[in-house]
């Protein structure tokens, strides 16, 4: 799960987002601790806290006293309005401009998109 070329703490906390947005860790849920953070992926406990704190920055995160921390109410909904944001900076408007130097509009890309959703879901259910 490491990978060498980005940051732990970043690593540590998309690695917590993540399962907030699959559901395994829900609102109001408690949060891995940074000692077990940091036993798991064998880091610097100093390294896991970053990036718990990155994630109690964005409201993610939140702390009670004496417990530990817990998952904030609206968090999932948060990290999906962020994912989706940068899922189309990183991935639609490229396809966009590429679309436009093609001379594609909006409806063959949609078209295009759609052919290949269908293909790839056709693909997954006959295996």
């Amino acid at each position: 799960m490491i990978d060498e070329g980005r940051a732990l703490f970043l690593q540590i906390a998309e690695s917590v987002e993540d399962s907030i947005l699959d559901g395994s860790l829900a609102e109001d849920a408690q949060a891995p601790s940074t000692n077990e953070l940091a036993a798991f992926y064998r880091i610097n406990p100093a390294t896991a806290a970053k990036g718990i704190a990155m994630l109690t920055d964005k409201g993610v995160l939140h702390k009670r006293r004496g417990i530990g921390m817990f998952v904030s109410p609206g968090a999932r909904e948060l990290l999906l309005g962020e994912r989706r944001a940068a899922f189309a900076d990183r991935y639609l408007d490229p396809l966009l401009a590429e679309a436009r130097t093609l001379g594609l509009g909006p409806d063959d890309v949609a078209r295009l998109l759609a052919e290949r959703a269908a293909r790839t879901t056709t693909e997954g259910t006959a295996r």
